[in-house]
């Protein structure tokens, strides 16, 4: 039997521990107070800091940044944990960019991570779409990841990368048996750009988790700047609307408290 330590540190960064290896996902540690611009008249202001400093990070096994380009996922703080890192894990494009250690996944591609005295761990990258249709010219590559281990009893431990809800990650769902899902939600809003998401709204997420039907679905990717549209109090709502089969598989998970997760 496999369990998985889940630490959610602050917006989509979540630290995952399992069989002795530790993942965190894209790494933001930056401190608050600070205005990123996206590009194209886009840009988000940090609200609160990270629930876990990166010196209280066990040592890293491979990090894994939906994207790079854009730095609510992956800020200068989140670019030394990465440096640091044996392993770092990411799309095409962003892994010429973040130096030898860096592997390369196309959608429905797999590495496998392998070290002596622990089961191997595959990745998988799945589809992610950043953005309305024809936004990827604007948006750049952004990738999802299943992983997938010996002795997982539920299924793949899913995140969904920054992306809204469209026919590449309805995909995941024919693919995989998922057990475990980590939501990339807020509903991502500029004002440059009106009513157009570039992240999962709450009602997405419940759309696919219909679909997904993942033994436990937690939300992430939805406080702590300013561009989330929808906040956890606009996720609760969606989710009282949810059916009862949907609401049951959401669960929270606290800001820098470990949760130890069956698998």
């Amino acid at each position: 039997m496999s369990d998985v330590r889940i630490t959610h540190i602050g917006g989509p960064t979540v630290l995952i521990e399992t069989d002795g290896w530790t993942l965190p996902t894209d790494p933001t540690f930056d401190p608050p107070g600070r205005s990123y611009a996206f590009g194209w008249g886009t840009s988000s202001r940090k609200e609160t800091g990270p629930a876990l400093p990166p010196a209280e990070l066990p040592e890293v096994d491979a990090v894994l940044p939906t994207h790079d380009h854009h730095a609510d996922n992956l800020d200068d703080a989140g670019r030394t944990v990465a440096a640091g890192a044996r392993t770092v894990v990411t799309t095409p494009a962003r892994a010429r960019r973040l130096g030898a250690n860096a592997r390369a996944l196309a959608p429905w591609q797999t590495t496998r991570l392998t070290a002596s005295e622990r089961p191997d761990l595959e990745i998988t990258a799945t589809p992610a779409r950043h953005g309305p249709p024809l936004s990827g010219a604007f948006v750049g590559q952004v990738t999802g990841f299943a992983l997938t281990w010996e002795g997982q009893r539920h299924g793949a431990l899913w995140i969904s990368g920054d992306t809204v809800l469209f026919g590449g990650v309805r995909e995941v769902a024919r693919r995989f048996t998922v057990g475990t899902a980590l939501l990339h939600l807020g509903g991502v809003r500029f004002p440059v750009t009106g009513p157009l998401c570039y992240t999962m709204t709450a009602r997405q997420a419940m759309r696919l988790c219909a679909e997904l039907r993942p033994r436990t679905a937690f939300p992430v990717h939805y406080e702590g700047r300013r561009h989330f549209a929808e906040g956890r109090a606009g996720i609760e709502r969606a989710l009282a609307a949810a059916p009862h089969d949907v609401r049951d598989r959401i669960r929270w998970l606290p800001l820098g408290a470990p949760h130890d997760h069956e698998a």
